[in-house]
């Protein structure tokens, strides 16, 4: 497994086909909702597994908050662990940048995996691309 932060169009390119397939062939998410006009700026990491593109996530300073987006691992990877390690990497970039929480915008069908992680829920549910969400919160150790 390799974890890299996005530097190239090449690698950006390789996460937008994961999460295409992820959210919106999979999850049935519209195209026009999966991308949007932080592309540009947010910090991406993508994992590779056995050199393929295999999981990938992203995320934005948002309020003093690391907002973690867009996780998603492809069916084929999903049972190494590599959402954790999603995750963990974009928590480890966020705490390079200065930052002392992050908050999500969950699926309610991976609230465990995030309770796991550490993440609180704050909010009640609420829909969003059709998907049942809850708002998470964590703060980082030092």
């Amino acid at each position: 497994m390799k974890i890299k932060q996005i530097t190239t169009k090449e690698q950006l390119e390789e996460v937008f086909h994961i999460r295409k397939t992820v959210f919106v062939e999979e999850q049935g998410v519209p195209l026009k909702d999966e991308f949007d006009e932080h592309e540009k700026t947010a910090k991406h990491m993508l994992i590779y597994y056995n050199n393929e593109p295999a999981a990938s996530g992203r995320f934005r300073i948002v309020d003093d908050y690391a907002k973690i987006e867009r996780i998603c691992v492809l069916k084929e990877f999903r049972k190494y662990g590599l959402g954790k390690e999603v995750v963990a990497s974009l928590e480890e970039a966020a705490k390079k940048e200065g930052l002392t929480q992050a908050k999500l915008h969950g699926q309610v069908q991976a609230e465990p995996f995030y309770h796991k992680l550490g993440y609180k829920t704050v909010s009640d549910v609420f829909m969003e691309d059709g998907i049942p969400h809850v708002i998470m919160k964590k703060e980082f150790s030092c």
